[in-house]
């Protein structure tokens, strides 16, 4: 789940305590039908950055945390930071990469977002949570690739797909 965008001329911070009693109701309902509510660091919302994803999960430990690389990447944090902070209430990893100075997806490994290192970390420690592919690769560049070789996969969803579980799998592989 998301914690809301704000409306239109609302600043989000200035809506802490809307969301924090919002998400509070959601956790009541969730739970009296035996539901786990997830929450995604998503651009955008009350919980963008680590800063506030950390208020919304002390404030409402019962709220488990999804953590999505790229989504930090893209709003200016540093990822490894994120998760540092954000460890003991990640439940589910999102497999998702970007480029810092264009905030473009990219697949695993191939951006800013540290998922080998954020991935060894949870090896090392015994991580039995999930991981999911979230490949949204219409378009990328491979930074390491001097010619900016860009592969465009608009059409095809199974390339798509594949693609970003080669890439999980390298990383992995080298863990």
């Amino acid at each position: 789940m998301f914690s809301f965008y704000a409306p239109d001329g609302k600043e989000i911070t200035s809506l802490r305590g809307e969301v924090l009693d919002a998400l509070e109701k959601l956790v009541l309902l969730a739970h009296s039908r035996g539901v786990t509510l997830c929450h995604e660091n998503e651009k955008g919302i009350y919980g963008d950055v680590a800063k506030r994803c950390l208020e919304i999960h002390k404030a409402i430990p019962e709220i488990k945390a999804v953590f999505d690389p790229a989504n930090f990447v893209q709003c200016g944090e540093d990822t490894k930071e994120c998760f540092d902070a954000l460890k003991p209430y990640i439940e589910y990893m999102h497999i998702k990469d970007a480029i810092a100075e264009t905030g473009k997806v990219v697949p695993a490994g191939k951006g800013d977002g540290k998922i080998e290192e954020i991935l060894r970390d949870l090896y090392k420690n015994g991580y039995d949570g999930y991981l999911s592919l979230e490949p949204h690769l219409f378009r990328y560049v491979v930074p390491e690739d001097a010619s900016a070789l860009v592969k465009s996969f608009e059409t095809d969803k199974e390339q798509k797909y594949a693609v970003a579980y080669e890439s999980l799998i390298e990383v992995l592989d080298r863990l």
